[in-house]
């Protein structure tokens, strides 16, 4: 799978966090990997679960900074898919050394445009924008 494609499979998992609990979860990423897995190697699908692990393993941080720089917006006002966006964008910036900033926030407007809203990207941009 490209960067994309792994990306956006991260966010489509990512986003059922909002749905299942933490042992419900174990269930959902077994049957996400059933779901992918004709079309996802073994590197893909490790990448996959370890970056939905890894951006939950640091929620707490990476929600501290969107709630201080989303002003005038409470986190628990924003959308799911938007805030699934962010998480996944601004962990990518935060953590990942071989991503540029400008790559994780241009890959997160473009997820947005496609599973959000019609303002989802432009929030999504604005509200990485801030957090950078």
């Amino acid at each position: 799978m490209t960067r994309r494609e792994l990306r956006t499979k991260s966010f489509l998992l990512l986003y059922r966090t909002f749905f299942y609990t933490p042992e419900e979860m174990e269930e959902q990423k077994e049957l996400f990997v059933e779901e992918i897995q004709e079309k996802a190697s073994k590197e893909d699908i490790d990448f996959i679960l370890n970056r939905v692990d890894s951006v939950m393993g640091k929620l707490e941080e990476i929600d501290a900074v969107i709630e201080e720089k989303a002003v005038n917006w409470n986190i628990n006002r924003i959308d799911y898919i938007d805030l699934t966006i962010i998480r996944q964008a601004y962990y990518e910036i935060k953590y990942v050394e071989d991503v540029p900033t400008a790559v994780a926030i241009n890959e997160a407007v473009d997820i947005a445009k496609i599973y959000g809203s019609q303002d989802s990207y432009s929030f999504v941009n604005g509200i990485l924008a801030k957090m950078i």
